[in-house]
């Protein structure tokens, strides 16, 4: 790593740290620099502004998210073990105290600027990635989602529902255990619902 490139991490960790500690609107590039232990034209010749700063931590995350997303749909596996597969992509994320950390920061900011809330979302393209999951193993036969969107949607929020928010909120990383409870349930209503088994049960009844 470059002088420069570890010189600008030591910027953005400082930086997290600041907008944890005092919100977007109290932290000051002074205090950023101070903790990255750079002089303050080095923050701003890495980041014009303070804005371009937390959108640059924006897209870090952003980033995970999607890095963690990069996984080759396998068409030997059972549909459970690939959509447990699926799952541990998000779950992943989850038992990471550092991707935790960042993603509460962020999240007490979204709430106070929609616009940057619309931003983080459009940077983020695991729906889409589940959904194009979600819709192969249906032109497969094993999955039956009319519309694949909506159901990526649903799995997403099964996880997400137990395993995200009540952390987030709670200031805590679960454990691999408990994330691994989660997902197996959720695989198994997701299956409930759109289990080509349990489609055609439905409708011989």
């Amino acid at each position: 790593m470059s002088v420069s490139d570890q010189k600008k991490k030591q910027i953005v960790e400082a930086a997290i740290a600041e907008f944890q500690e005092k919100g977007y609107a109290g932290a000051s590039m002074d205090r950023i620099s101070e903790r990255a232990q750079v002089s303050k034209r080095t923050v701003y010749n890495h980041f014009e502004s303070k804005d371009v700063l937390f959108r640059a931590i924006n897209q870090c995350l952003a980033d995970q998210i999607n890095s963690a997303l990069e996984l080759s749909y396998d068409p030997d596996l059972p549909i459970r073990d690939a959509l447990v597969r699926l799952g541990w992509a998000e779950g992943e994320l989850m038992i990471n105290p550092c991707f935790m950390s960042l993603a509460r920061m962020i999240m007490s900011e979204t709430i106070r600027d929609p616009e940057l809330a619309a931003d983080m979302n459009a940077r983020m393209t695991k729906l889409v990635v589940f959904a194009e999951f979600i819709e192969r193993a249906t032109k497969e036969g094993k999955l039956k989602a009319e519309d694949p969107a909506v159901a990526a949607e649903q799995f997403l929020g099964l996880i997400k529902s137990r395993a995200f928010f009540p952390n987030i909120y709670a200031a805590r990383v679960p454990d691999r255990e408990e994330i691994g409870k989660i997902i197996e349930e959720s695989v198994d209503l997701f299956l409930a619902r759109y289990g080509v088994a349990s489609v055609a049960k439905s409708a011989a009844e």
